[in-house]
């Protein structure tokens, strides 16, 4: 299959192009840009930087891919760059944005997401594959989100928040802490709200299983003991259930944000 590249397009010398890709009327695409086979590239959509877009990428108008980070005093580098995966959409005015180098200079998103209009993944984020990003929702520098985890509109995820596999973020929430695995948070400052118990059934996990995450979560945020106490405690009784140890993973790797408390 050819190239499809409108007449008023700009496509720059070095930019490489797999086959059956299209852009569309007043895109451009930068020298550093590489488009894998089926990219598409709506009118007026941008992509620059060192920017790879795997297979089947779908970029709407008004979208920006690769810009530098918004850091003050950054340099343009070779390191910095941008990675989007296989069939993730991006919605109208959607902006994501290349590494820092002196934190390894790479952004990435994993496959299948949809990033919905008017949302921004900044600089060193890591998104997991199957994550879908609601309208108007903006995530911070150094963010990391754990597949299929799903953000309402308007949320705000502040720098260096982790936000575990199979998470909710409610709409409107501003987030400042880590949520754990499975997790739903809500609010602002966003708290703690259970456990994302639709998504788990959306997803087929066993009855067994959101059973035992239930029990584990009343077991962790009981009020009695500390909560260190706690955490060592579920660890030991639900040894053998992967699901529930990916939360305690999670906590005791927590090292720049608090984490999402009920209330």
């Amino acid at each position: 299959m050819s190239v499809t590249i409108h007449p008023t397009a700009v496509v720059e010398t070095g930019a490489e192009l797999g086959v059956n890709v299209t852009v569309g009327a007043m895109a451009y695409v930068g020298p550093n840009a590489v488009l894998h086979d089926n990219v598409t590239l709506h009118p007026k959509s941008t992509v620059f930087g060192r920017t790879l877009l795997n297979e089947h990428v779908e970029v709407f108008p008004g979208s920006v891919l690769g810009g530098p980070p918004q850091v003050l005093g950054y340099q343009d580098s070779q390191e910095s760059r941008l990675e989007v995966g296989a069939r993730t959409v991006m919605r109208e005015h959607t902006t994501l944005h290349t590494g820092s180098p002196e934190h390894g200079g790479v952004t990435q998103v994993g496959a299948d997401c949809l990033f919905m209009a008017h949302t921004h993944a900044a600089h060193d984020c890591v998104v997991g594959d199957s994550c879908v990003v609601a309208n108007n929702t903006h995530i911070g520098g150094h963010v990391t989100v754990g597949e299929q985890v799903w953000f309402g509109g308007a949320v705000a995820v502040h720098q260096w928040c982790r936000i575990g596999p199979h998470a909710f973020v409610g709409g409107g929430s501003i987030l400042v802490a880590d949520v754990i695995p499975f997790g739903s948070v809500v609010g602002n400052h966003a708290h703690l709200a259970g456990l994302n118990v639709v998504g788990l059934k959306r997803r087929g996990f066993s009855r067994e299983t959101i059973r035992s995450l239930r029990s584990a979560y009343r077991m962790l945020y009981a009020k009695e003991g500390t909560f260190s106490e706690r955490l060592e405690d579920t660890a030991a009784t639900f040894a053998e259930t992967a699901e529930v140890m990916q939360i305690v993973d999670f906590i005791r790797s927590s090292k720049n944000r608090a984490l999402c408390l009920p209330r």
